[in-house]
C-alpha cells in the first residue's frame, strides 16, 4: 500500500536514464570500431575494466528506482504500544485458590503470572488491581505504577467465598471512576477486565443469573464497552481440605466462559504455571498493542543512499565516471 503512488511516473525518467546510457555507450563503441585500428590498440592499450565500468552507473540507477518508492510512501501495519487505555486485573482469593493441583498452590501461581503481567505491559498502560472473595476489594486504582500493583499482588490474602458478580462491578467502578478523570478529546481511554478465578459463584447466591450475579455484571460490563478477558485457572481434581474433610473444588469453566460472552470479551483455560504465564502473555500483547499503518519510507531511502555511496565508490575505484 502506497500514500503517493503516483510518484512511480518518475519510473519513467529512471528507465530513460538506463536507455540513454545504453544509447550513449552503443555509440561509443561503434565509433571506437570504426575510427580505431583494433590490432594496434589491444597490443598497446592497458587493459580496461569490462563488464565493471557499468556497475557504478546500474548502482545508481537502482538507487534512483528505490528513491522512488520511497517517494511513492509505502506504508505497512506494526504493533504500536497503546500510550492510553485502562486494565483492571481482578484475581480471586476465595479458599479454593489454596487448592495445591497446581504447584505450589493456585494463589501463588496467580501471583507469579500477575506480577510478570504487570511488567510485559507497556509503560503508557494504566493498570489497577482488585480481588475478591465474599467481597471485593480495590487494591490499586489505575496507574501506570508498575512497583504499586506488583507489591499489592504479592500481599494477597485468601478468604472465604466467591462474590464474581460483586467483583466484575466493583472493577467497573474503578474504571468508570479513572476514565472520569482522564477523560480527553476521545472520551475515556479503552478498558479491558481481566478476571482470574477458578470456582462457580457462591455469594450473594449461588445462581450467576442473580440480579446481584456474574451474569448481570458481565452484561453490563458489555453495555459500558468494557470487555471481561475471563481465565479459568486449575484443573478438574483440585481440592481444599475444610475442617479435616477434603472438599473438591474443581473449576468452573462453563461459568468463566458465559461471563466472557456476555461481556463480548474472550475466554481462556489455564491449567498450569505454563499455560497462566502464555496466556498473561498474549493479552499483554493484545491489550497493550494495537495495529497502526506506519511510514516505511525511511528505511527505503537509507538503502538508496547506500547504494548512491557504494555507486561512487565503485566509481573512484574503476576509474570510471557516471554519465
Amino acid at each position: 500500500m502506497f500514500a503517493h503512488p503516483w510518484w512511480f511516473l518518475l519510473l519513467i525518467v529512471v528507465a530513460a536514464l538506463a536507455v540513454g546510457y545504453w544509447w550513449i555507450n552503443r555509440r561509443r563503441q561503434r565509433y571506437t570500431m570504426r575510427f580505431t585500428n583494433l590490432a594496434l590498440l589491444e597490443r598497446v592499450a592497458p587493459k580496461g575494466p569490462g563488464r565493471w565500468r557499468h556497475v557504478p552507473m546500474a548502482l545508481v540507477l537502482v538507487a534512483l528506482v528505490l528513491m522512488t518508492i520511497a517517494l511513492a510512501g509505502p506504508q505497512g501495519t506494526a504493533q504500536v504500544p497503546r500510550n492510553r487505555a485502562t486494565v483492571m486485573l481482578t484475581i480471586d482469593v476465595s479458599l479454593s485458590m489454596r487448592a495445591t493441583d497446581v504447584e505450589p498452590s493456585r494463589l501463588q501461581v496467580a501471583q507469579t503470572a500477575a506480577s510478570a503481567f504487570a511488567d510485559q505491559l507497556p509503560a503508557g498502560i494504566n493498570l489497577g488491581l482488585s480481588s475478591f472473595a465474599a467481597t471485593p476489594s480495590t487494591l490499586v486504582t489505575p496507574t501506570t505504577d508498575r512497583q504499586a500493583v506488583k507489591n499489592a499482588i504479592g500481599s494477597l490474602q485468601l478468604a472465604e467465598s466467591t462474590g464474581t458478580g460483586d467483583a466484575i462491578r466493583a472493577s467497573l467502578a474503578a474504571i468508570r471512576a479513572f476514565g472520569s478523570q482522564i477523560r480527553g478529546p476521545e472520551g475515556p481511554p479503552p478498558a479491558r477486565i481481566i478476571l482470574l478465578s477458578d470456582g462457580k459463584q457462591t455469594t450473594p447466591t449461588t445462581d450467576p443469573a442473580d440480579d446481584r450475579g456474574a451474569y448481570p455484571a458481565a452484561a453490563e460490563a458489555r453495555a459500558a464497552g468494557v470487555p471481561i478477558s475471563a481465565i479459568s485457572f486449575g484443573t478438574e481434581y483440585g481440592e481444599i481440605e475444610i475442617d479435616g474433610r477434603p472438599v473438591s473444588v474443581a473449576v468452573a469453566d462453563d461459568q468463566m466462559r458465559e461471563i466472557a460472552q456476555l461481556s463480548g470479551g474472550d475466554f481462556r483455560r489455564a491449567s498450569t504455571e505454563l499455560d497462566l504465564r502464555e496466556t498473561y502473555a498474549n493479552l499483554a500483547e493484545q491489550v497493550g498493542y494495537e495495529e497502526r499503518t506506519v511510514d516505511l519510507s525511511g528505511r527505503w531511502f537509507l538503502a538508496a543512499t547506500i547504494l548512491v555511496l557504494l555507486g561512487a565508490g565503485t566509481a573512484i575505484v574503476t576509474g570510471q565516471r557516471l554519465p
